[in-house]
Order: C-alpha cells, then structure tokens, then sequence
C-alpha cells in the first residue's frame, strides 16, 4: 500500500491535467449508501425494486411512491464532504485537478470547495416544475408531503437523471475533458453503469489510475490499481 501511494503521488506530481470520475464510492465515507455493494440500496428488500422505483415511467405513473422513496433513501442534505472530497477541491485549487465527473447527485463536491464538476446524473439541488420551469430548493422538496406541487399546480421533479432518461450535456463536456487530460483517476465506482463508464475509453493521456474497494473489468488496462477505501488512499496524498 505505502508503495502504490508512493507511486500515485509521483504521477500526481508529473501531470497538470488530471480528471477525476468518482461514483457513489466517493460518498459512502460522508454516510451515503451506495447502490449494488452488499449493503447498497439496489440489496434492500422492497416490494418495488429501488432500479424501478428509479425510473422515469414510475416517476410519471406513481409519483407519490417515488416522492417516498426519495425522500426516505435520497436526501443526503445533512451529510458533509470527507477527506477525498476536500482533497480534490484543494487539487483543482492548485491548478492541477481540470474537473471532477461524478455519477452521484448529493453536491458534496460543491460543498467541498471544487468548481468545476460535472453531474452526469444531475444533482438533488435542482428541482424544476415539469409544467412551468420554475425552480425549487432541495428543503422545498424534502420538506413538503406527498407529491410536492408548484404554484401553477404543476409536479415539481427532481433534476436527477432516472432510468430511461437521456444524460444531460455534462456527458459530451466530460468526454472532451477526459480526452484533453494526461491523468484520469477513477474511484469508488464498479465501472459497470454504460454510458458514464464508457468514458475511460475517451482516455489519452499518460496515466489511468482505479482506486476501489474491489476489482473492476478495466483494471487490465489501468497503469495503476489500487483495491482500498478512499479515505486511505486520499489522506495519505499531499
């Protein structure tokens, strides 16, 4: 372990374009669930599945059962950034880190200092009337009951990207970001989840580094993998 952090400095030091992808990994140190882990959402018994309680169809034919489900599993307004966060906002401050991706919706990176990041599945902060546009806080949303309505009588939905929904322009502008870059680490993400995991193959540059808790289909061709939880690996970098 010392070794491979040893080496990950080194390639951090030696890059001054690096981009970071991050999925629902990055936030389970701030006491998020994350989704298919044994202990993740997608493992708990419901009588819905939470993949199609998720999705755009359920959302349009049972609002009020998504509303409760995302209230109940989703509102991570209280949670903060932990160490990897805050070290990726003092990596871009230092010019090096170009942009964060991220698969998550819970804006701690935000929170955390970074400026540059882009959602690919949108962000539990923006709620917009589905009938007029108009903008809600996230408190609007996990404070209200039932089916939250706008003023105009319209649903008020989250901007968080569902199943069968297309991925915003943020994925265009990451795949651009990925291909100027000559560092790309990717951590806390199984790389299972197409198209946000197709962006490795966007990658260029010199270094492709996968941090996770466990194996990954693109470990062969990463330049280094190391198999740990974040905060292990994030604090001991400078």
């Amino acid at each position: 372990m010392k070794n491979e952090i040893k080496e990950l400095q080194k390639m951090i030091d030696e890059s001054n374009n690096i981009v970071f992808f991050g999925g629902a990994g990055v936030s389970t140190e701030s006491g998020i669930k994350d989704f298919r882990s044994k202990d993740g959402l997608y493992n708990e018994k419901y009588s819905v599945p939470p993949e199609t309680i998720l999705s755009a169809g359920y959302f349009y034919a049972n609002t009020e059962g998504f509303y409760k489900f995302y209230r109940d599993k989703l509102n991570c307004l209280d949670k903060e950034p932990n160490v990897t966060h805050k070290y990726l906002a003092k990596l871009e401050k230092k010019g090096k880190l170009k942009c964060v991706i991220t698969q998550n919706i819970d804006g701690l990176h935000q929170k955390a200092g970074s400026k540059k990041v882009y959602e690919l599945h949108g962000s539990i902060y923006r709620n917009y009337c589905i009938k007029c546009n108009k903008f809600y806080e996230p408190e609007y949303i996990f404070n209200s009951k039932g089916v939250p309505k706008c003023e105009c009588g319209g649903i008020i939905k989250p901007d968080v990207v569902l199943y069968g929904e297309m991925l915003p322009n943020d994925l265009v502008l990451a795949q651009n970001a990925v291909m100027a870059s000559d560092m790309m680490i990717v951590a806390g993400s199984s790389l299972t989840v197409y198209p946000a995991s197709g962006l490795i193959s966007f990658f260029r540059g010199k270094y492709l580094v996968i941090i996770n808790r466990s194996t990954t289909d693109y470990d062969r061709i990463a330049n280094l993998v190391i198999n740990d939880s974040l905060g292990n690996v994030f604090s001991k970098l400078k």
